[in-house]
């Protein structure tokens, strides 16, 4: 079982040139771990709205009754990619935020797979 600290370090190591990357408690937003290369990237911020977008899923495979769960939640922005993979329990979840023209996004999904499998 890895610690949050360890996910985030063996991501950055994975993917150096990340914009942003953060083990986020699914209940309560907060960060367990966190690491950004941007200065003016607030971290904080990203995780607690992505706990909100993470939290309106659920409900909503819920309320269509859908027998599914989610293996991960896709944003592509202008030039960036924000990518959010449960754990799997679901109580966590890993943020990661990288350049969309740097980053190969199906070895970004393979990253996050492989850490979220340890995550407990």
């Amino acid at each position: 079982m890895a610690s949050p600290k360890q996910t985030v370090k063996e991501i950055l190591e994975e993917l150096p040139t990340l914009l942003a990357v953060a083990v986020v408690e699914t209940e309560t937003g907060m960060p367990l771990a966190a690491h950004s290369n941007l200065s003016d990237f607030d971290i904080d911020t990203a995780a607690a709205y992505n706990t909100e977008v993470v939290k309106q899923k659920l409900k909503a495979i819920k309320a269509l009754n859908l027998n599914q769960t989610v293996q991960d939640i896709l944003l592509t922005l202008t030039d960036q990619l924000h990518l959010i993979k449960l754990s799997p329990t679901g109580d966590k979840f890993i943020y990661l935020a990288v350049n969309a023209r740097d980053t190969n996004l199906a070895v970004a999904r393979q990253i996050l797979k492989g850490q979220t499998a340890v995550l407990a």
